[in-house]
């Protein structure tokens, strides 16, 4: 009871939240930031203004992530926001989009979670987003698949096996699949889905070409696990979400 009421008396005597915001801004190389329920943005470190192209967390006050990126970027983004207020529950290491310049397959991994007034309502959300080139696992850093993540983003469209990229990364199969899902939170073949989808999304909006020549494309040869994975990575149908 003492602590607790230690704990309280120091957080009343705190004032801006800001100072402890501030930290975030010596975090090398990992985006933070705060939004309201309607996506709003109530505070950015300065590499998360660097995703959104601007000089100060206070040109982006008020804004949302449509402001700054791709549609399906800022959908997907703005679909996890909803998910975790509505659950209540935290998102942890969703392997995702980068915020980058339009049409960058790259991808980042993101930790979200709800964020309660006194009444204990959520009325927001916050969160870490980190490069997945430059995350550390406890048997080495994730430089040692740069190889295969290059490899992957090059070569998204064709047939790729675990033992490919085990050879290449110079590990059994097993050992190869293990360090990878524990450096980014993710199989190796989820991970390669994810790449496609961020491909086959950018072919519907900017080209022409039927939802079956894009799933080809983008190396899916299953029509219908195209249409399951898109709907899964990006909350609606292809079809949908070419009219969008």
């Amino acid at each position: 009871m003492k602590n607790t009421s230690t704990r309280e008396t120091f957080l009343d005597q705190l004032g801006s939240v800001d100072q402890v915001f501030r930290l975030f801004e010596f975090v090398p190389n990992v985006s933070f930031f705060v939004k309201d329920r309607r996506g709003r943005f109530i505070a950015l470190n300065g590499r998360g203004c660097q995703y959104c192209g601007v000089g100060s967390q206070e040109e982006a006050f008020g804004k949302t992530d449509h402001d700054f990126f791709p549609k399906s970027r800022a959908d997907e983004y703005r679909a996890d926001d909803m998910a975790v207020m509505k659950s209540g529950q935290a998102i942890v290491d969703r392997v995702e989009s980068a915020p980058e310049y339009a049409g960058s397959p790259r991808l980042v991994m993101t930790s979200k979670i709800p964020l309660r007034n006194n009444q204990g309502k959520v009325i927001g959300v916050a969160g870490l987003s980190r490069q997945i080139e430059q995350i550390q696992s406890a048997s080495g850093t994730a430089d040692a698949f740069a190889k295969v993540i290059a490899y992957l983003h090059d070569n998204f469209s064709q047939r790729l096996s675990s033992a490919e990229l085990a050879e290449m990364a110079g590990l059994s199969v097993g050992h190869f699949e293990r360090r990878f899902r524990h450096a980014f939170g993710t199989s190796p073949r989820q991970y390669l889905v994810r790449i496609r989808i961020e491909h086959a999304a950018s072919l519907l909006r900017e080209s022409d070409q039927s939802i079956s020549q894009i799933a080809l494309a983008c190396g899916f040869y299953d029509h219908a696990h195209f249409s399951r994975s898109f709907q899964r990575i990006m909350h609606q149908a292809p079809s949908q979400y070419r009219c969008s």
